[in-house]
C-alpha cells in the first residue's frame, strides 16, 4: 500500500487552516465520550509528538517520581478497566509514531499501549523517518470520514482540549492517510518486547519534573 507523501499529496496540511469547533478539556471530554459512545466503527488515532506531560494519570507521575517498579505495575493495573471500557465502546486503532532515541515519555508510553493492546486497542508504531515528509503531523482522533478531532496541547505538553473538525474534504483524505501508515506500521506488542522491555528505567531530570503543571493530582485514569 503506498504511503501519503508531501506537497500537496499531504493532507495533514489541510487541518491547521481547517474550520474547526474550539473546545476546553471538560469540553473535549463531555463531546468526546458523546461520540464515542455512539460509534460502531473502530475510530483512528495518530500520535507524533515524543513527550507529553500527563499528571492526572498515577503511572506517569510514579514515572516522573522515579520510582519505575510502581510506575510499570500501575500501568498493568490499567489492565482490568481497559478490558471493561472496550468492552462496551469500539477499539482505538493507533499509529504511535516513534523516534530514537527512545525519550522518557515514550518508554512509559509504550508500556502503557502494550497494556492497552492485549485489552483490545489495536497499535502499530512507524518510525519517525518514515513520516518526515509529511511534518509537522498533528495529533488527531478520526471518529468517521467526517468527524476528527485535532488534539490540543499546552505548552507543558498536557492536553488542553481540542479541535472537533467535521469537513469531509479534510477528515477523509486525513483517514485514508491514517490508514495507509497503520498498514506499513509494526504491530505494537512485537516492538514493545523488542526495543522496549530491555530498557533500563528511564531517565527523569529535574527539568523535567519542574515543568508539570501545579494542577496535577495522583488519579489512575486512562486516556483514549
Amino acid at each position: 500500500m503506498s504511503e501519503p507523501r508531501a506537497g500537496r499529496d499531504n493532507p495533514f496540511t489541510a487541518v491547521p487552516p481547517a474550520d474547526g469547533l474550539v473546545l476546553d478539556v471538560p469540553e473535549y471530554r463531555s463531546r468526546f465520550d458523546r461520540d464515542h459512545a455512539t460509534r460502531t466503527e473502530p475510530m483512528w488515532k495518530l500520535e507524533r509528538a515524543q513527550s507529553f506531560y500527563e499528571p492526572d494519570v498515577a503511572s506517569w507521575r510514579a514515572m516522573m517520581d522515579g520510582d519505575w517498579a510502581t510506575s510499570l505495575a500501575l500501568a498493568e493495573r490499567m489492565a482490568g478497566p481497559l478490558e471493561d471500557y472496550f468492552r462496551s465502546r469500539v477499539p482505538v486503532w493507533r499509529v504511535r509514531v516513534v523516534e530514537f532515541p527512545i525519550s522518557a515519555y515514550l518508554q512509559w508510553e509504550l508500556h502503557v499501549l502494550a497494556v492497552r493492546a492485549r485489552a483490545g486497542s489495536p497499535c502499530r508504531v512507524v518510525p519517525a523517518e518514515r513520516v518526515a515528509a509529511l511534518d509537522p503531523l498533528p495529533e488527531l482522533v478520526i471518529f468517521s470520514s467526517s468527524l476528527m478531532y485535532e488534539v490540543l496541547y499546552d505548552r507543558h505538553g498536557g492536553g488542553r482540549g481540542g479541535r472537533r473538525i467535521t469537513d469531509p474534504g479534510v477528515v477523509e483524505p486525513c483517514l485514508r492517510a491514517v490508514r495507509e501508515l497503520y498498514a506499513v506500521g509494526e504491530d505494537l506488542l512485537s516492538f514493545h518486547e523488542r526495543e522496549i522491555v530491555p530498557l533500563p528505567p528511564p531517565v527523569v531530570t529535574d527539568e523535567m519534573r519542574a515543568a508539570v503543571p501545579a494542577y496535577a493530582h495522583r488519579t489512575e485514569e486512562f486516556r483514549i
